[in-house]
């Protein structure tokens, strides 16, 4: 074959290769491709079915919380009430919704506050500080989360009644009691996240700032905790929800006189609520009533998705 000197010194073929037909990887890519598109429509397809599962229950409530009752037993799975009844929300609330909302608010600002708190301190000495018995110490918060909360109905029960003998603030029915049970009930997955997230902050940042003179306690809350925001805001919807769907908790230590709200939070109100309607037949307002008690979490999530889905994939961006 003759080939052709340039001005460089470099050769090549006189010729170019003939052009053919696609080559067999090129021909397997576009099978790849056709596949991919049936892929991908399959699902979105899922998607769509999974979504419509998950939202048309929440507008059956919302939609069932403006109905009447006589709508609601004629016509159950229907969305759309012949009027507006706004006053089932009015009735709902006055009926003990107020209180079980009120208790509820307060056990949950002092209780995600400290798991937050104690949880990211705790984590965060974990995370970046080697010392005798670290790897022991994670490993015992961890197996927190392998022990069911059933488990530990009788002795958590015992010992918050004979705490409640010796320290009344701190019995049976006092919420005081029910935060730091919440607390503890929370640690062990607030660890387990946040050690994580930790980890992936970098060791020159706090290096940096230790040689400018702060000590440890300044560089966690001055440098460290606001550069785990992402993951704090992550960890604390998720502590949020859980606390406020918690009903085994506030069932075993609110021993309540029934029909009392006094001690209540959310979760057990409904449940009295919805054993009430055997006797008042009030349906329209224990909708009302769940509904009320799902729009919080709801917008909270909606108001903060963004940050939850950049503290979960925080630490495998990094």
């Amino acid at each position: 074959m003759s080939t052709v000197t340039h001005s460089s010194g470099r050769t090549r073929p006189d010729t170019e290769p003939p052009s053919g037909p696609p080559t067999g990887r090129r021909a397997k890519g576009a099978g790849n491709g056709l596949g991919g598109r049936f892929f991908n429509g399959f699902s979105h397809l899922f998607l769509a079915v999974w979504a419509i599962m998950v939202v048309y229950p929440l507008l059956w409530v919302v939609m069932s919380a403006l109905k009447t009752d006589s709508e609601v037993i004629r016509e159950p799975l229907s969305l759309i009430p012949d009027a507006l009844q706004w006053d089932n929300f009015a009735r709902a609330w006055t009926a003990g919704i107020d209180s079980f909302f009120l208790n509820t608010l307060l056990v949950l600002v002092f209780s995600v506050s400290l798991t937050m708190l104690l949880g990211s301190m705790a984590a965060y000495a974990l995370a970046r500080y080697e010392f005798r018995g670290n790897r022991l110490i994670y490993w015992m918060f961890l197996s927190g989360l392998t022990l069911p909360i059933y488990l530990a109905a009788v002795p958590l029960f015992k010992g918050v009644y004979n705490t409640g003998v010796s320290l009344p603030l701190l019995g049976p029915n006092k919420h005081l009691m029910l935060i730091l049970v919440y607390v503890a009930w929370s640690l062990s997955f607030t660890i387990f996240f946040m050690h994580s997230f930790f980890r992936t902050l970098p060791d020159s940042i706090a290096e940096a700032a230790q040689v400018d003179g702060a000590s440890h306690t300044r560089t966690f809350f001055s440098v460290m905790l606001p550069m785990a925001k992402p993951g704090l805001i992550s960890i604390g919807i998720f502590n949020v929800l859980g606390q406020w769907n918690q009903w085994y908790l506030p069932t075993l230590l609110m021993q309540s006189v029934a029909g009392e709200p006094k001690h209540q939070v959310i979760a057990q109100g409904l449940i009295e609520l919805s054993v009430n309607q055997g006797y008042k037949s009030d349906w329209s307002g224990l909708f009302a009533g769940v509904t009320m008690a799902m729009l919080p979490v709801l917008i909270v999530y909606i108001v903060f998705q963004r940050q939850v889905q950049s503290g979960l994939t925080a630490g495998v961006s990094k």
